[in-house]
């Protein structure tokens, strides 16, 4: 008579990551096209990567102006830090969308 094999611990998500610590990791945030956007998402991505170099932000406006996409590219050291980072943009009030 055969017993069933128990079904495998899951995989803990939070412990494993596809990424690879420290690494240059994009994120991209769109947001409506007002003054002062981009200067609040960079302020953020310098609360979470102190070395963070403003100069290599991407600027993306949407078709019609109204919208502007932007992209950070920080140095990601922790999934921790990329959590924060990702919750930290997506509650600003002028961050629509963060990917």
């Amino acid at each position: 008579m055969n017993t069933p094999t128990p079904p495998e611990a899951p995989i803990d998500a939070r412990k494993e990551s596809l990424i690879e610590y420290p690494s240059q990791f994009p994120i991209k945030v769109m947001g409506a096209k007002v003054d002062g956007f981009v200067h609040a998402v960079t302020l953020i991505a310098e609360q979470f990567d102190p070395n963070f170099d403003a100069t290599t932000i991407e600027l993306r406006p949407s078709k019609a102006g109204n919208y502007l996409g932007v992209t950070i590219t920080v140095t990601a050291t922790s999934r921790e830090q990329l959590d924060d980072l990702y919750r930290a943009l997506s509650s600003h009030p002028m961050v629509k969308v963060v990917l």
